[in-house]
């Protein structure tokens, strides 16, 4: 019995050992694996970090098994697995750690050699790019065809025409401008200052705005208080063609990013996925001065961005492609990115529209300076000026007809050019340029062509009309007569007459009639319903304001109680009900208007008195309060109520005898 128990007992240690000797080699040969997959000095590399050094050179299975375990799952914190049943699952574990393991290791492979592949390939493009360019180098770009293209062009460049008859007319000097004396000194005050301003310049258009703002610049830069450099740009552009895109795709006024998807920035940045921004006017104007023609005609939303422009002095741009840590990035797109572009300039912007078409806000921000129209005798001189500088002589009464065609500097100057060549067309061609006379035939033939009509047609006369007053207009800083006729005729019944107006003249100016005849009845005691009235606002033009109430008034008086009128008046004011002339806008163009007709007096508003600098006024201003003062000034009476009722009860039975 001794000796059977003695055999079991070596066969149990023999199935043991047979046992622990498989785990060992299996553990073994993982650890092979393992190093194949990593690379041997990796495995030591990181049996360091996962104190599995000392458990890796141990003849122990368990102390082999913890080691492997933590270089497996990087994991230092592993304890031994102790019992068969915790090295099996220990052994499970790994194999599926490892077959991982093995698999990223093949993937990664197979990522290598196509990322090899490809560097191959742009190794190979960077070669042929390299001799391209060494060959360019040594021979050029240029081809044959190339080169007759270059020549050609050369051709082209070596001819050209004499500079435009506009340019060589424009003036040079702030001393050539007409007109404009007061606008010029207070640009000059503002801009010249050591504390310049920004300005917008209304007036209406040809009268020299852009001009006078480009010649400001060169004398603020010759002041010794300048801000400006030498060298300080005047970026000039229109307000009618800055068109951007709101996704700021495209902004030519404030600049833009031009992505790499969307627009396509340079082809190295576009490549790398890099934004590239490009700088609009503003920053271009940095130092200087940009000037916005026809700032009226700015996008409202654009107006509102020009003002973030102007107070922050920068211009901020963004992008969602922009990643500020790219290795690749230029080191002058993360400073725009960053800080921004420059854009401290003096902004001056010119328009012909109202203030009230303009943001409040960069109003606010501007001074605001008023050109004046040009008077007849103004236009006058600025044609001459403009016939001396193209070397000709002008016929007798040559600049009085041209200033009669216009009021705008510039269009008097486009009928001088066209009106000396004109007079070169019809010279003998051995005759010199410089001998041309310009003649009324040569004026005649323009203004045929061109279909001119004078710019005043309505004169002053020195006589009376019954029913015919002269009101005054004014649109875009042009002031322009407009003629008011009235007629009166007796009601077929009483008490039931009719008053017809032009509906064309606009709504205000209807409403000005309705306050005219209550005035009427109110301040004459003359009923207008006795009477069928017309009132005609000759050529039919709209009336944007209710200016022509006192002139629709005297007219109707006149057409009632048939009371002839001067003839050389001109009326502006808005009419109360309680027979009061209130005030109304544009009296300084409206004053030019009436200077331009001949008038010899011009009625205004009391409250616009103060707007007129009667020493330079050239027409009589006489303010006015209210009706009885304003009937008094043109020599036309009130009537007594009882011959006014009188009147309307001979208008009745006049009336009856006709029914």
């Amino acid at each position: 019995m001794a000796g059977s128990t003695d055999h079991q007992a070596a066969a149990r240690l023999r199935r043991k050992l047979g046992v622990e000797d498989e785990l060992t080699r299996y553990v073994a040969a993982l650890y092979d694996m393992l190093a194949n997959v990593l690379g041997q000095d990796k495995l030591v590399l990181r049996a360091g970090k996962v104190s599995a050094l000392k458990l890796m050179r141990s003849a122990n299975l368990s102390d082999r098994l913890c080691a492997l375990q933590r270089l497996v799952f990087e994991d230092p914190t592993i304890e031994r697995a102790t019992t068969r049943a915790q090295q099996r699952r220990a052994i499970a574990e790994i194999e599926e750690a490892m077959a991982d393991i093995i698999a990223q290791k093949s993937v990664g492979d197979a990522i290598e050699r196509k990322v090899s592949e490809k560097m191959s390939v742009r190794h190979q493009e960077y070669l042929k790019d390299l001799k391209l360019e060494a060959l360019r180098e040594d021979g050029g770009p240029e081809t044959p065809a190339t080169q007759a293209k270059l020549a050609a062009l050369d051709a082209l460049s070596q001819r050209s025409l004499a500079a435009s008859a506009l340019a060589k007319l424009r003036p040079q000097s702030l001393r050539e401008i007409v007109g404009q004396e007061a606008a010029i000194k207070a640009l000059l005050a503002k801009v010249g200052s050591p504390y310049p301003q920004h300005v917008i310049l209304y007036g209406p258009p040809g009268v020299g705005k852009t001009t006078v703002a480009r010649l400001a610049l060169e004398l603020a830069k010759a002041r010794p208080h300048t801000q400006f450099a030498k060298d300080a740009p005047f970026v000039e552009v229109s307000g009618t063609t800055l068109r951007w895109d709101p996704r700021e795709t495209t902004n030519p006024l404030l600049g833009s990013v031009h992505d790499p998807i969307y627009q396509g920035s340079r082809r190295e940045f576009a490549e790398a996925g890099i934004p590239e921004p490009k700088l609009g006017l503003v920053t271009k104007a940095h130092g200087g001065v940009l000037f916005i023609d026809e700032i009226g005609e700015l996008d409202v939303l654009l107006q509102t961005r020009l003002l973030k422009v102007l107070e922050d002095k920068r211009v901020f741009v963004e992008s969602s492609y922009y990643d500020e840590h790219a290795p690749n990035v230029p080191e002058y797109i993360k400073r725009l990115f960053r800080e921004g572009a420059p854009a401290d300039f003096v902004l001056i912007g010119a328009t012909t529209r109202d203030p009230e078409d303009i943001d409040p806000a960069i109003r606010s921000r501007c001074a605001e300076i008023y050109f004046q129209p040009l008077t007849q005798s103004q236009v006058v001189s600025i044609v001459q000026g403009a016939i001396k500088r193209l070397g000709a002589r002008a016929a007798r009464g040559v600049p009085q007809s041209i200033a009669s065609y216009t009021i705008e500097g510039r269009k008097a100057v486009q009928i001088v050019a066209d009106a000396y060549g004109q007079a070169l067309y019809r010279i003998n061609p051995k005759q010199r340029a410089g001998s041309v006379t310009v003649g009324e035939d040569d004026v005649r033939a323009v203004v045929q062509t061109s279909r001119l009509v004078q710019h005043t047609l309505v004169k002053a006369r020195a006589k009376r009309e019954i029913g015919k007053t002269f009101g005054l207009g004014v649109l875009h800083y042009l002031g322009s007569i407009i003629e008011i006729e009235a007629v009166a005729f007796p009601a077929k019944q009483p008490g039931k007459g009719t008053i017809r107006f032009n509906d064309t003249a606009g709504s205000m100016a209807k409403d000005s009639v309705f306050n005219a005849t209550s005035v009427m009845r109110a301040f004459t005691g003359v009923d207008t319903t006795d009477f069928d009235l017309h009132v005609n606002i000759v050529g039919g033009g709209n009336i944007d304001g209710p200016s022509a109430g006192l002139a629709i008034f005297i007219a109707l008086y006149s057409a009632i109680t048939k009371t002839p009128l001067p003839q050389d008046v001109a009326i502006t004011g808005e009419l109360s009900i309680q027979g009061k002339v209130r005030a109304v806008g544009g009296v300084v163009e409206k004053l030019y208007a009436a200077r331009q007709a001949g008038m010899r007096t011009m009625l205004v508003p009391k409250e616009n008195a103060r707007e007129i600098d009667t020493s330079l006024a050239g027409v009589d201003v006489v303010a006015i309060a209210d009706v009885e003062q304003a009937m008094r000034e043109l020599r036309i009476h009130k009537p007594s109520t009882r011959r006014s009722q009188g009147r309307t009860q001979g208008a009745r039975r006049k009336s009856t005898r006709n029914t």
